[in-house]
């Protein structure tokens, strides 16, 4: 495995757990990450969700970044359509600012899960329609480039390069492409409509401000334990989320993997079938597994990174599931730790 390995996580809440201990649970996540030698550690925008805590991305960032001292931190992402693109760059410069070289700017065109949230947030559906050119916009403010306002500048912006990457499905790419943006985009399983998106963002690629080459990332879950099923288990309370959340409207908190599997015994035939379709498409099992599927997903894809996305109830299990993940990998954190010392030295934030 000769990829990068980083990792994106949501700040997800977990039943009988505040939110404020998942924004915790996130920084002490980073602190970890970097031990282990992960090359980025980033954090996510959504709003109104019960089950995630990290509604305000830059500022979560900052804490991240704040908290550590190596690994590059970042956005997966910033929803472009709920912000200006002016107060974007401003905030990122500010990051870079403090935290030189070490700030990536992941960006994504969704809006609000509901018309409540999107009339919150003062913006609506068809907002996604003009990513491209808010794309083009913020890029200006950063260069100086034309842009609506050009006697309004993005301080301490203006004159610094903050790497942008673009979160996109394979329809997104074209995106990603014409912005000269990094592409990130989810398929651990290396679907044929993924490696076609990938190849079309290469073959797009427009050189600009923010990179020279195309880069690829993909997204998705990865889970490692010491057998197959102990790793599946790790991904049973996302997938039983997504199912909850397709037939009751709600995203809830995590549940843990016992609990789920009671309620299961009295799922509608509806909410069974959601959970077995979140439980498809993720590379999971032991370690030979995971690294045979890893090594022939790079193959496949050519990808340049992989954005590890796990979530689960069990901390302890997660954070042990990275570990492994880290050691397979021979990431550079990794000598003299063992997958068994992956859960270890989580202090309190300060």
């Amino acid at each position: 495995m000769t990829f990068k390995l980083s990792v994106l996580d949501r700040s997800r809440t977990r039943q009988g757990h505040d939110p404020g201990e998942a924004l915790r649970d996130t920084v002490r996540f980073a602190r970890r990450a970097e031990e282990l030698g992960y090359h980025r550690f980033w954090v996510s925008e959504h709003h109104s969700v019960p089950g995630v805590a990290g509604s305000a991305p830059t500022v979560l960032a900052a804490a991240v970044a704040a908290a550590t001292s190596r690994i590059r931190v970042g956005t997966g992402g910033v929803m472009l359509p709920n912000h200006r693109t002016l107060v974007v760059a401003e905030q990122f410069g500010v990051l870079e600012s403090l935290f030189p070289g070490r700030i990536d700017m992941g960006l994504g065109r969704s809006v609000g899960f509901t018309d409540g949230i999107r009339r919150a947030l003062g913006t609506d559906k068809e907002a996604m329609a003009d990513f491209g050119d808010q794309l083009t916009e913020l890029a200006a403010y950063f260069t100086g480039g034309p842009r609506p306002h050009p006697e309004v500048h993005a301080r301490p912006a203006e004159g610094l390069r903050v790497p942008a990457f673009v979160l996109a499905g394979d329809s997104g790419a074209d995106l990603a492409a014409s912005a000269g943006a990094a592409l990130v985009i989810g398929g651990l399983q290396g679907e044929d409509r993924t490696l076609a998106a990938v190849d079309r963002y290469r073959t797009a690629f427009r050189p600009s401000a923010w990179r020279r080459h195309p880069y690829v990332v993909l997204a998705g879950n990865v889970a490692v334990a010491g057998t197959t099923e102990a790793a599946r288990r790790l991904l049973i309370p996302e997938a039983w989320a997504l199912a909850h959340s397709r037939t009751h409207g709600v995203f809830p908190p995590l549940a843990p993997a016992e609990e789920i599997e009671t309620l299961l015994a009295g799922a509608s035939e509806r909410e069974r079938g959601f959970y077995e379709a979140g439980l498809r498409g993720h590379v999971f099992g032991t370690e030979d597994e995971v690294a045979a599927a890893l090594d022939a997903l790079i193959a496949r894809s050519g990808a340049d990174e992989l954005l590890v996305t796990t979530s689960s109830y069990d901390r302890e299990a997660l954070l042990d599931s990275y570990g492994r993940l880290a050691a397979l990998a021979g990431l550079p954190g990794q000598a003299g730790a063992g997958p068994e010392r992956a859960g270890a030295g989580l202090g309190r934030v300060a």
